[in-house]
């Protein structure tokens, strides 16, 4: 039968039994939907955003070549844009100190009289991994600190580790939040550190805060895993976006307040930004935040997302509009 007949009679049928022809819409794409192609696959994690002179400055995670070449570890690689969605690559830290030698990922950035500081972790040391300190006048290229690493926690509820570093001052002091895992690397959660503003941040200048979690797993969304954490402030309250359960479990995105940078309060049982329906591009996950606000004052949450369970990952942004003073994410 020629399958020009066939094409109307399937139809027919299809009509007949009361189902539309119309194949189903595809799921929108969001504004922003990025990844480094470096590595010879779409792969883009752990988002962080300045703007720094003319310019929006975008640091994020990338895995290794995987061709067994000199130094090849997890980098950073950097890129940059005037509108916060279109994104050209300008950069890459691969590894360079001892320290980094395997690695290095999961930066935080954050701009202090007229200089870049970049908070990082070394990567592929288990236990022993920790946070590192670099500093740019250009934002691209970077002078490692000597001292690194430069932190890492202490006390019977900790295995030692540190990643996804942020920093925030407060006060006379710039606080320093980061992951760790218990002593069994089972259960993620979130710890703080503080350095004095005016100081160097090298090693000999941070001091733990507490003497245990500011943020632990306690919601069934959350499992086993709270981390990179991200803070705002808004008058005289801290705004802190979290992700919780391990990468694809889905990571989703959480909210926390605070007064003193400390002590935080969930807002809400659920997640503000939930990961993707079946067949959307982040089914997966909707992860590892990095908060942004512009100097227009307007607020954007960087986030990493995918739907294959891993074998790529993009980044996207979502604008969070402030209503009733609580943050909500704009659609």
């Amino acid at each position: 039968m020629p399958s020009s007949f066939l094409r109307p009679w399937l139809l027919f049928l299809t009509l007949s039994a009361g189902v539309s022809a119309t194949p189903p819409a595809t799921p929108a794409l969001p504004d922003m939907r990025w990844a480094d192609t470096s590595r010879g696959r779409p792969f883009s994690k752990d988002p962080s955003v300045i703007r720094f002179r003319d310019r929006y400055l975008l640091y994020y995670s990338i895995p290794p070549f995987g061709d067994k070449r000199a130094g090849d570890g997890w980098a950073i690689g950097v890129a940059e844009s005037r509108d916060l969605t279109t994104w050209r690559k300008v950069g890459e830290l691969p590894p360079e100190q001892d320290c980094e030698r395997k690695g290095l990922c999961a930066p935080g950035a954050w701009v202090h009289a007229g200089r870049v500081h970049l908070f990082y972790q070394t990567y592929g040391n288990g236990p022993k991994d920790a946070i590192c300190h670099a500093w740019s006048d250009d934002g691209v290229t970077f002078t490692r600190d000597p001292t690194n690493p430069i932190f890492s926690p202490h006390g019977a509820w900790t295995a030692g580790r540190a990643i996804d570093a942020e920093v925030f001052p407060v006060g006379d002091r710039l606080l320093l939040y980061f992951a760790t895992r218990d002593p069994a690397m089972k259960v993620q959660m979130v710890g703080v550190a503080a350095a004095p503003l005016a100081s160097d941040f090298s090693r000999s200048h941070w001091r733990q805060l507490v003497d245990g979690p500011i943020l632990r797993p306690e919601l069934p969304w959350e499992k086993q895993c709270i981390e990179a954490p991200t803070v705002l402030r808004r008058g005289d309250t801290l705004w802190m976006f979290y992700a919780g359960g391990y990468n694809n479990e889905p990571q989703q995105v959480g909210v926390a307040r605070s007064r003193d940078g400390i002590t935080w309060q969930r807002l809400a049982d659920e997640p503000l930004l939930p990961n993707g329906k079946p067949g959307e591009w982040n089914a997966s996950e909707s992860g590892h935040p990095g908060v942004f606000v512009d100097t227009d004052g307007r607020t954007h949450l960087f986030f990493q997302g995918n739907r294959d369970k891993g074998k790529t990952w993009y980044l996207s942004r979502v604008e969070i509009a402030w209503r009733g003073n609580l943050p909500t994410p704009v659609r």
